[in-house]
């Protein structure tokens, strides 16, 4: 009986092993850094030509599809969907990577969460402040001040990723801390300055959901002798529920992901070993997301958030002579080195503290010109900021991708240098 129940599983499986071996490859490129840099870019690069193509009918037709369900306010265009529910996929691995930091990677200790806390918090005022001084007297136009605040995470890794095989791996912990806390701030500045009315019951029932989410996350062990990777399979439908209702509280239902995210242990206590601890389902969790937002979720927000009419040279120009544009474009280019070097060399110097050994000055203002690549959250908060039928919508949107490529050519440059002149001390070292 046991070996014809052995067999049977066997005939009955629905992918065979070459396959599942396919699909756990196929993963494990998806997670590079690398390569959802180059997605991203691709998807968005599709939209642009396809928005100024004599085919961009069919983009904006596709784009603006409405699909859903009315009663429940879920009745979304395609747009919608991927800025409201695809990209709660990338601030979920948001919410898991910011946990994660304060309870066991560089955050949790002040010491050493200073600097970079800083460096991020200066990174986000002194663009703020300069879009602001370049718009003064406009109030619509003053409503975009967050777009230059925040950092593209999987954009400004992979750069580093492409352009670093010898730079300081101190660097690189700086450059993903700075870009951690930045969500953050990015994420508190959508819920409180891009909230216009909120509903309170289905806020309230979306707390309740979220705390049942986090109840069983915690104890997933004790729910029906749950593995790691089966816990999904209770929690999606309430992690599901719970962004519906966020969505229809007012609330950016991309929030919803966050808070889910921080509910997830991130730690485990080992049975029999006291207070030892292991991986918990944190890192299960990212493992298993970390291929559909790079590969899926953050390229086709890209791609639907991109596709800006630029209407030829004239409106190339004319977008150009709207403050917004040059404001957003100054703030990331020039702001957030200004504002993440100068926030830091004020901290060290307050409180003592020296850089790491192998880390120069120059190397943070690389770090700052890789902060300015301000691609998926600014596109976001540029949504969220001007109506579509303003012309500020889409020259924001021309202004990011501007100064993304600037930000990300200047960091390429500088960092590629110092990225050869520690090679060549490597190869020094090593009598080579």
């Amino acid at each position: 009986m046991d070996k014809s129940f052995s067999r049977l599983t066997r005939v009955r499986a629905v992918f065979p092993s070459a396959s599942r071996i396919e699909s756990r490859r196929i993963g494990e490129i998806l997670r590079k850094e690398t390569v959802g840099g180059i997605l991203l870019v691709a998807l968005a690069a599709i939209a642009l030509l396809w928005a100024n193509s004599p085919w961009a009918e069919a983009y904006f037709a596709l784009r603006d599809f409405e699909i859903g369900y009315e009663p429940w306010h879920l009745r979304l265009s395609l747009g919608a969907w991927a800025a409201d529910g695809l990209l709660a996929i990338f601030f979920f691995l948001v919410g898991l990577e910011l946990k994660r930091e304060f309870v066991a990677g560089d955050l949790r200790k002040f010491s050493t969460a200073v600097v970079p806390i800083v460096a991020a918090v200066g990174g986000v005022i002194v663009p703020a402040v300069i879009y602001l001084a370049v718009v003064a007297g406009s109030a619509e136009e003053s409503h975009g001040w967050a777009i230059p605040t925040a950092t593209d995470i999987a954009f400004a890794v992979a750069v580093l990723a492409l352009i670093g095989s010898h730079l300081p791996s101190a660097l690189r912990i700086f450059l993903l801390t700075l870009a951690v806390v930045d969500d953050l701030i990015a994420i508190g500045i959508i819920a409180v300055f891009y909230t216009e009315t909120i509903k309170l019951l289905p806020l309230v029932l979306a707390f309740l959901a979220i705390a049942v989410y986090g109840m069983i996350a915690q104890r997933y062990r004790d729910f029906f002798h749950l593995r790691p990777t089966a816990a999904w399979l209770i929690l999606l439908p309430i992690g599901v529920g719970a962004w519906a209702l966020v969505h229809a509280s007012g609330i950016h239902a991309t929030i919803a992901g966050v808070l889910l995210g921080f509910t997830i242990p991130v730690l485990h206590k080992r049975s029999g070993h006291g207070t030892d601890a292991a991986p918990g389902l944190a890192e299960v969790f990212e493992h298993r997301f970390r291929p559909l937002s790079t590969g899926f979720a953050v390229p086709v927000f890209a791609f639907f958030s991109a596709g800006v009419a630029l209407g030829g040279g004239e409106g190339f120009a004319s977008a150009f002579a709207d403050p917004v544009v040059v404001g957003i474009v100054i703030a990331l280019v020039i702001g957030k080195p200004l504002g993440i070097t100068a926030a830091t060399w004020i901290i060290t110097r307050l409180r003592r503290i020296n850089l790491d050994p192998s880390l120069r000055w120059i190397d943070m203002i690389g770090v700052g010109l890789l902060a300015g690549i301000g691609f998926t959250v600014s596109l976001l908060v540029a949504e969220l900021s001007f109506a579509v039928t303003s012309e500020h919508h889409d020259h924001a949107k021309v202004a990011i991708l501007i100064a993304s490529v600037i930000a990300a050519g200047g960091a390429s440059v500088l960092l590629g240098a110092r990225n050869r002149r520690y090679r060549r001390l490597a190869r020094s070292d090593d009598g080579t």
